[in-house]
């Protein structure tokens, strides 16, 4: 018999997973869904956090592959925002996690086959993720998330496919579309003996729907594995990043945004706005669970980044770094029983260093150097100790405890001595924990609840002086979060699977921007309260029909705060954050690996900056995607299409929260418009 998991993306029979992902633990041989990004492997069933598995299918059919928030649209709680900007890059917040974010990645975690992208500041690496080599995503919401350490308001777990996992061979992969885009990518696989590798490659060139918003990107992902024997595995992955260009065409004022939503600003274009990244990555796993009695995993990884940035203003303005990063991480889960209890188990440890040989330039208005403002080495060591435990207390009723230590020194050293030394250093130590239960109401049904402590570092960015005396802003700290979440989820049939989570969050010193000579700066904003509802239901109305639907509800409000006005901003909205959120999808599966899939989105409305006074209209969007595979001899064609907005309606794909705080508001830069009706197309060859 065959369980369907029910994750929040949907129901998935677990004939798509890989066979590791599932074990016969239920009654007759029953086939359960694993998750292990919580750090303790287990049942889903038996996890009391809002988790959700997307598997390959729904990474790749008919998709470009270009950023996260195609595979994860259908997950409740998460809101993506600058899908178009890659100078940007994508920007990603869950129950207001990750908001304050202008660009990137902010307090949401993010790993890729073991590795970290996120630096121990807290600042998060997305342009890297190859999603063209992802097998797996698993998505933490919530408290249990809190084993992962600093800025772990959620957690993004990535696996690539390992050379055993698809049919030996290779595929050949070519798109294009609106606006100049056009991407290839070539991927082979194969094993021989105990060993097994695979490699992908891939090349992006995309013009953009505004001026000055071209990029070009290439991509490598490789992992070799090797079994050394039974139960004793070593894998090494290989990532590397090329991106030459990406330009950045700034955000627009309102009036500027409704005259003409393709233009650049003024600056972005005669400054040359835009950034230059180049990123190689290896890291080592090493699976030991023959000479110890439980299942023990080592994680090493070096990556190497230089970066250089021409922001779309002038002053100073052009950024450029030289990044290591690197570090271990362990783990090891064992099967024990106390009191006659079953019981498992897993501790670990993690240490990483980050060190960033940083530099800034003066630009002036035409575009020349004027002169170097900063020259300074920024080092970040993060050492934690991590335990956690699943008691099962009866049956049904299991019971689990976490906690995690974390040291965290944040360091400068100026070298630029000539306007003074800016050096110095903060050490931060955090206790976190997190308490959940959860009771299985029948097989396939399950009600938990979890309450945890979380915190939140300043990255190096965020700790930016606004004195302008330079090192460490004295008045920012880190923010503190309780977590509190009960849950429920379950599969009805085969054709059914529903998760519902409520969630109440408690922020303490709330770190949110504001702009001040075209430069971001960050404070502490008081506290902030998070309470919301996130659904998920798949329904499979027939062999060829389904329906997936996410829907998140959520207030997110500003407590004891002070705008950038100096007005009391209690009771306002936290910005950039809708109050609704729901993306539903219709799924046709035809014969001959045939499908069609009809995309709905509605985002409500927002507000730009802390005083709520520009607000940002909800909107609808329709996309479509549709294709077919061809069988020939032993080899496979797919074709596909897709359209994105087809109903061409005008959006924000971005709001730059709390920009240009220092101007007038019709003078400030919020808006990035979002393209009008975007088609592409392609072909993969398998053979």
């Amino acid at each position: 018999m065959v369980i369907i998991a029910a994750g929040l993306c949907g129901v998935f029979p677990l004939g798509k997973l890989a066979a590791q992902d599932v074990e016969e633990s239920g009654p007759a041989g029953e086939m359960v869904l694993e998750v292990t990004s919580p750090r303790l492997v287990r049942d889903l069933y038996d996890t009391p956090a809002a988790v959700s598995v997307v598997d390959a299918p729904e990474i790749r059919q008919g998709q470009q592959r270009l950023q996260l928030d195609e595979s994860l649209k259908t997950v409740p709680g998460l809101f993506f925002q600058n899908r178009y900007n890659f100078a940007q890059n994508l920007r990603l917040s869950t129950r207001g996690f990750g908001a304050r974010a202008p660009f990137g990645i902010r307090g949401i975690r993010l790993q890729v086959d073991g590795i970290p992208y996120t630096l121990p500041d807290g600042q998060s690496q997305i342009d890297a993720v190859d999603l063209d080599s992802a097998q797996r995503i698993e998505v933490i919401r919530g408290p249990s998330s809190v084993q992962y350490g600093n800025a772990a308001g959620g957690v993004i777990d990535v696996t690539t496919a390992r050379g055993d996992e698809l049919p030996p061979g290779a595929r050949v992969r070519l798109d294009g579309g609106s606006k100049d885009y056009r991407k290839a990518a070539v991927q082979a696989n194969g094993s021989a003996g105990d060993t097994n590798a695979i490699a992908t490659l891939s090349w992006l060139n995309v013009t953009g729907h505004r001026e000055q918003s071209a990029a070009e990107k290439g991509l490598f992902n490789g992992r070799l594995t090797h079994e050394l024997e039974p139960g004793r595995r070593l894998t090494a992955t290989l990532n590397a990043l090329h991106n030459p260009e990406s330009e950045d065409p700034g955000g627009l004022t309102r009036a500027q945004a409704e005259e003409d939503p393709n233009q650049a600003t003024f600056l972005a274009k005669r400054l040359d706005a835009g950034q230059s990244v180049d990123q190689q990555t290896l890291g080592l796993q090493y699976e030991e669970a023959a000479a110890v009695p439980g299942q023990l995993t080592l994680n090493t990884f070096f990556s190497r980044r230089d970066f250089a940035q021409q922001l779309p203003f002038p002053g100073a303005s052009r950024v450029a770094y030289d990044r290591q990063f690197y570090g271990i991480s362990s783990g090891y889960q064992q099967d024990a029983r106390l009191a006659g209890l079953p019981l498992v188990w897993v501790i670990g440890a993690d240490v990483h260093r980050q060190s960033d040989q940083r530099r800034r330039y003066q630009v002036s208005f035409d575009g020349e150097v004027n002169g170097q403002t900063q020259d300074e080495t920024q080092n970040a060591t993060n050492a934690a100790l991590f335990a956690q435990g699943d008691l099962a207390l009866t049956e049904k009723l299991n019971l689990s405890l976490g906690t995690r230590i974390d040291r965290l020194r944040l360091s400068i050293d100026d070298h630029r001595l000539e306007d003074g030394d800016d050096s110095g250093s903060r050490t931060f130590r955090e206790v976190s924990g997190v308490a959940g239960l959860s009771y299985r109401l029948a097989p396939r049904h399950q009600i938990y609840g979890t309450l945890g402590t979380a915190f939140e570092s300043p990255t190096f960015t965020e700790f930016a002086n606004p004195d302008g005396s330079g090192g460490f802003n004295p008045d920012i700290e880190p923010q503190q979060a309780l977590n509190r979440e009960v849950g429920l989820r379950g599969a009805i049939g085969s054709g059914v699977s529903y998760e519902l989570a409520l969630f109440s969050i408690r922020v303490d010193d709330e770190i949110l921007p504001f702009e001040q000579d075209g430069r971001t700066f960050y404070e502490n904003a008081g506290r902030t309260s998070r309470e919301g509802m996130e659904l998920g239901l798949a329904w499979d109305i027939s062999y060829t029909w389904r329906v997936t639907s996410a829907l998140t509800l959520a207030d997110y409000e500003l407590r004891n705060f002070t705008d950038e006005q100096g007005n009391d901003a209690s009771g306002n909205r936290l910005p950039g954050l809708p109050a609704e959120h729901w993306v539903t999808e219709l799924e046709w599966q035809g014969q001959g690996s045939r499908f069609a899939t009809l995309e709905t989105q509605y985002v409500g409305d927002l507000y730009a900056e802390n005083s709520n006074q520009t607000k940002v209209s909800d909107y609808w969007l329709l996309g479509v995607r549709a294709g077919q595979a061809i069988r020939l001899a032993d080899q496979t064609l797919s074709l596909y299409a897709g359209v994105r907005n087809l109903l061409d309606e005008d959006y924000f794909a971005n709001v730059r929260i709390n920009a240009n705080s220092d101007r007038p508001v019709e003078e400030r830069g919020y808006f990035e418009p979002g393209p009008g009706r975007i088609l592409y197309a392609g072909l993969e060859w398998q053979f």
